[in-house]
């Protein structure tokens, strides 16, 4: 055979023998979806070293007070603000108590804050923001107006205000002996969870009814109307999905949100029940003595700083990894 000038052999045009088809099948691998995320994502130097720092203050807010001899409550007298030691890295504070230990159990209570809030936030967020997005119409314009009543608001206020409000309720409902297995965690802490969770959903669901408002017009749904499925079917199975993405920069994104909200109100007193720590009520305390022991406020204010940095900067590798149309 010729083509253009070019002499081709025959065997070029014979079909594969079955172990060649199945060696060319395993020799190159698919490139799914996820997997080519992760492949933008690790050239992407600050969004993993940012992911390596992120994975070890996990590590050691859990693993690090476990193996302390001290614990977050131990009075050690005579060793009252104490500078930092061989035996005491970050030092002790007023009441004697080993700040190193208290900095790293302080991280579990703003982790947990942080990452409990934000799927709170999905929950309210996605399916507000996907009802209103697929219904559209009347339905789609009173949630929309009712998102922009709560939006004008600082959201700051809400908070402030539902934990004041919900603290002293819950204070005397885990007295109950219904509800005494939580009083171990404290009603602040419980009080901080549900007024994050239910004030920072705004953004969340307007993002998704954006989604939702350009995809429902796509073919595949289309196709899935006329095969009979109903509205729930699509919007779960068919519409959510695809909103996967923005989902998960969005609720990135709102991690160091929720740590920082939680630090600011233990640092004005309605954080969570002493002598439990957290990284705001530990820079609280240290306030008093900043002029002559400035290493009690130094420790958890660089745990702050370095944790919404690094979530924030892996947050925006995330969002670049997720997005197929941003190419180098």
């Amino acid at each position: 055979m010729q083509l253009a000038g070019m002499q081709l052999s025959d065997e070029l045009f014979m079909p594969l023998e079955k172990e060649q088809m199945d060696i060319k099948k395993t020799s190159e691998p698919g490139l799914t979806y996820w997997r080519d995320v992760w492949r933008r994502l690790k050239k992407n130097k600050v969004a993993m070293v940012s992911l390596g720092i992120i994975i070890l203050i996990f590590a050691l807010s859990i693993i690090g007070p476990l193996l302390s001899p001290y614990s977050y409550s131990d009075q050690l007298r005579g060793q009252e603000k104490q500078w930092p030691s061989w035996q005491h890295p970050m030092g002790t504070d007023s009441l004697g108590r080993d700040m190193l230990v208290r900095v790293l159990y302080g991280g579990r209570i703003s982790l947990s804050i942080g990452i409990v809030a934000s799927l709170i936030n999905i929950v309210i967020g996605v399916l507000y923001g996907g009802i209103s997005g697929y219904v559209g119409g009347k339905v789609d314009s009173i949630m929309m107006r009712i998102c922009d009543i709560i939006y004008s608001i600082p959201l700051m206020l809400y908070v402030i205000l539902l934990t004041v409000v919900l603290k002293p309720s819950l204070t005397s409902l885990f007295e109950l002996p219904l509800f005494s297995a939580f009083k171990s965690a404290g009603a602040g802490l419980i009080s901080i969870y549900i007024a994050i969770g239910i004030s920072y959903w705004i953004v969340t669901a307007r993002i998704v009814r954006g989604q939702i408002l350009s995809l429902k017009e796509q073919e595949y749904i289309t196709a899935a109307k006329a095969l009979g499925a109903g509205g729930p079917r699509i919007l779960l199975r068919h519409l959510i999905p695809n909103c996967i993405g923005p989902i998960i920069v969005t609720t990135m994104l709102q991690i160091p949100d929720a740590i920082f909200t939680e630090s600011f109100l233990s640092f004005v007193g309605l954080g969570v029940d002493a002598p439990v720590p957290s990284w705001g009520g530990l820079a609280s305390d240290a306030v008093g003595g900043i002029r002559s022991y400035f290493y009690l406020l130094l420790f958890p204010s660089l745990a702050i700083s370095i944790t919404m940095l690094v979530f924030n900067l892996f947050g925006d590798g995330l969002r670049n990894a997720l997005d197929p149309r941003i190419r180098k």
